[in-house]
């Protein structure tokens, strides 16, 4: 059900004439009747940030937002002060519709960068999309399909808690870095939590998932994050518990990104164990991640370990101290690097299953990190290179 798994939401996808995908669903309505409106987000850190970012970071900065509005076909990025003028109407629009203020509002698009919208089949798709708006299965999964761009599938997770419900969908599929993906992600829950509670455990959340994926090490202009408390289970869960449902939400969604990046074949688990650090495991469970090297050795089924050690060997060892003639790698349980060295035959490494697991001990210290990461194939650079034209 997505986002409307949580009671007290409604939603709808409608197909606008945003996208340039003849029939596709393109404008998304995710609406919170309350008793609550609490809510928190996090965006992208690039700099180049989208005009629907800028206006949803000032909507969310009270910790209150009644209604999302989401398009896909358009990102709405690098538009001067006449995109931002159109995230404004467009928030004005669906608080007009829903009868909240337009600060009460947030925005989200994603697509192609430097183009303005078609703003008149928005604000037509926001007032179907109003009116379309039901709190059923179909409603979110109508959504979750409207927020798609280069994504082959939705991505959704509901979540009982203890009296409560988490509901949620993303999409992302390219464009994925260590500082979210190109994503535009909803997250409601009927629980009754403070603005200043969701930030901590949304903020908690992304810095264990979206944060530590990897398709092709591109920060979007348009990431967004946000999570919705409705209150309307009645219930005020334990803060540990709910901090531990939202961040399985966001790993959930995060793994589905992975499993769906574009053209790739294989899923790419990367586990750095025996650090000093947490930040020092991070950092090189990253390093490998960026490995386009790698990325294509995998592709070709082959378990370069050459490429994986080479990968760590960038992190500086102010950041990652260890000695190199310590470390190990294990693709898939077999160790093909020991103490640096060779190890067993890179032949005896089964690359067949879509997940590859990729395992560094450092020997260095006790802490650990994961990331996810795709293969790049030839497919990845169609799509790419066909995607204006």
């Amino acid at each position: 059900m997505s986002v409307t798994f949580a009671k007290g939401f409604r939603a709808a996808g409608v197909e606008a004439g945003v996208s340039a995908v003849a029939g596709k669903k393109d404008v998304a309505l995710v609406v919170n009747d309350g008793p609550l409106d609490a809510a928190a987000g996090v965006f992208t850190s690039n700099r180049f940030c989208a005009a629907p970012v800028r206006y949803s970071r000032k909507a969310v900065a009270d910790g209150h937002v009644k209604a999302v509005i989401l398009n896909s076909g358009g990102a709405n990025a690098c538009t001067g002060q006449a995109g931002y003028d159109q995230s404004a109407a467009t928030a004005e629009q669906v608080a007009a519709l829903v009868g909240c203020a337009a600060m009460d509002v947030a925005v989200c698009s994603t697509g192609l960068i430097g183009e303005l919208l078609p703003l008149d089949n928005v604000l037509a798709g926001a007032r179907a999309a109003h009116g379309a708006l039901a709190a059923t299965e179909r409603a979110g999964a109508d959504a979750s399909l409207a927020i798609m761009t280069t994504d082959t599938r939705p991505k959704t997770v509901e979540i009982e808690g203890a009296g409560y419900r988490i509901g949620g969908m993303v999409k992302g599929s390219g464009m994925i870095a260590p500082q979210l993906a190109t994503m535009l992600c909803v997250i409601t829950t009927d629980a009754v939590v403070s603005a200043g509670q969701l930030q901590a455990a949304l903020g908690a959340a992304v810095d264990a998932s979206f944060n530590r994926i990897d398709v092709d090490g591109c920060m979007s202009t348009n990431d967004t994050v946000l999570l919705l408390a409705s209150g309307a289970s009645g219930v005020e869960p334990d803060k540990d518990e709910f901090n531990r449902l939202v961040a399985r939400a966001c790993a959930d969604l995060a793994r589905q990104i992975i499993g769906d990046g574009e053209g790739s074949s294989h899923d790419v688990r990367i586990t750095v164990t025996g650090a000093t650090t947490e930040d020092a495991a991070l950092a090189c469970g990253r390093a490998v991640a960026a490995s386009n090297l790698l990325k294509c050795a995998i592709s070709g089924n082959d378990p370069n370990w050459g490429r994986i050690v080479s990968s760590i060997g960038t992190v500086p060892e102010s950041v990652a101290p260890y000695d190199p003639d310590q470390v190990s790698v294990d693709v898939n349980g077999v160790r093909i690097c020991d103490g640096g060295k060779p190890g067993r035959d890179r032949s005896e490494v089964d690359m067949t299953p879509r997940e590859v697991h990729i395992d560094i001990d450092l020997h260095a210290g006790e802490a650990q990190a994961t990331v996810w990461t795709d293969d790049l194939t030839l497919d990845y650079v169609h799509i790419n290179a066909d995607y204006e034209s």
